[in-house]
């Protein structure tokens, strides 16, 4: 079965620039997805709560409700975890960090190729169809439920991203281990990588929601290594009591 038609699904396009829109959805549809279209912000967000969508496609610059606003709504308001993929015409590191804070999964940066669309369009249906068993995973004074996807700290229910909740189970399953960049990369986005702000800008926006609210950190990045998640200080506690 070729490729497109095995991962083709259900997009839902919400771009106000309507050569903008006619292009990626005549090319899309070739290749096998069906596409919904909305060109501002409430309607696209009528429909992303209505419908269940592989994959969102959404413009930063919406009239009515901005992109911004459209994602917020959709992950704190709704509880919707469809992947979100924001388009952009700004390529500043703080316009990144405001879409992944808000919940997009990934961004495009206007003017883009639309095989490289389609190609990310891929890799977030491939990640969010693959099947995770349900388990509850634990480090220190955080739990998360891969079943319900409900994320706690010293008893505090935390809202994150979708990448964000993939992210933290790929570190809870190995804590107390580091794991590399590149291994949390291809977890995530299969063969498709993304840029090398996305990882980081996810990490940075993790840590706001994990760490900062709370006594001691968590989250560790491992100079040249990569990442771990571990409760060290009850390590080093473990550590001076058995001494």
């Amino acid at each position: 079965m070729p490729l497109h038609e095995e991962q083709a699904g259900l997009i839902l396009l919400v771009e106000d620039h309507r050569q903008i829109a006619g292009m990626v959805g005549e090319f899309l549809e070739r290749g096998g997805y069906s596409v919904d279209y909305a060109a501002d912000g409430v309607s696209g967000l009528h429909l992303a709560v209505a419908n269940s969508y592989d994959v969102i496609v959404l413009d930063l610059m919406l009239p009515g409700l901005d992109g911004l606003e459209v994602c917020r709504k959709l992950r704190q308001e709704a509880k919707k975890s469809t992947p979100v993929l924001m388009l952009t015409a700004r390529d500043t590191l703080d316009d990144k960090l405001a879409g992944l804070e808000a919940g997009a999964d990934d961004y495009l940066v206007k003017p883009f190729e639309v095989r490289e669309l389609e190609a990310r369009l891929r890799a977030l249906i491939r990640r969010d169809r693959r099947q995770v068993s349900a388990e509850v995973l634990s480090v220190g004074d955080m739990t998360l439920d891969t079943a319900t996807l409900r994320l706690t700290r010293d008893g505090r229910e935390l809202v994150v991203s979708p990448i964000g909740l993939k992210l933290l189970a790929i570190l809870m399953r190995e804590s107390p281990r580091v794991v590399s960049r590149r291994d949390i990369e291809r977890e995530i986005w299969g063969d498709t990588l993304p840029d090398s702000d996305t990882l980081r800008s996810h990490l940075y926006n993790l840590r706001r929601v994990i760490d900062k609210p709370f006594a001691h950190p968590l989250l560790h990045t491992i100079h040249s290594a990569g990442y771990r998640l571990a409760d060290l200080e009850s390590e080093v506690a473990t550590a001076a009591h058995s001494a």
